[in-house]
């Protein structure tokens, strides 16, 4: 079985930065491809990057080139580095993995991962 732990959330001002990471407890071999998502209140989970096993890593256009996903395969670790922060950035980052779908086909869709962090708070203020 594998657990994720969540943490390094906080705050930070528009245009600042912020690093979450990701313990990965368990085998790590039988991931096919980790993620983060972020829910913000009364708003849908969505997913913010994806990365595989191979460390080839997905974003949606609305954060491609500010964040970006980190695998430290030596130390089980996922990391997001999140530069440029807007306030809609705000809300819980989950950390989320699955053992059963590629990257491309997961497709950031939260569904399709079955094992999830508790999740860290980011507050970005204007």
């Amino acid at each position: 079985e594998v657990e994720l732990a969540e943490s390094g959330g906080g705050s930070a001002q528009a245009g600042g930065s912020l690093r979450v990471s990701c313990d990965i407890f368990g085998d790590i071999s039988r991931l096919e491809c980790m993620g983060w998502f972020r829910q913000a209140p009364g708003k849908e989970r969505e997913g913010v990057a994806m990365i595989d096993d191979d460390h080839k890593a997905r974003y949606p256009s609305f954060v491609k080139d500010r964040f970006t996903i980190s695998l430290d395969d030596a130390n089980n670790k996922v990391y997001l580095q999140m530069n440029n922060l807007k306030a809609e950035d705000t809300g819980m980052y989950y950390c989320a993995a699955t053992t059963q779908w590629y990257c491309v086909v997961a497709d950031f869709r939260a569904s399709d991962f079955g094992i999830w962090g508790q999740g860290t708070q980011v507050v970005v203020s204007s």
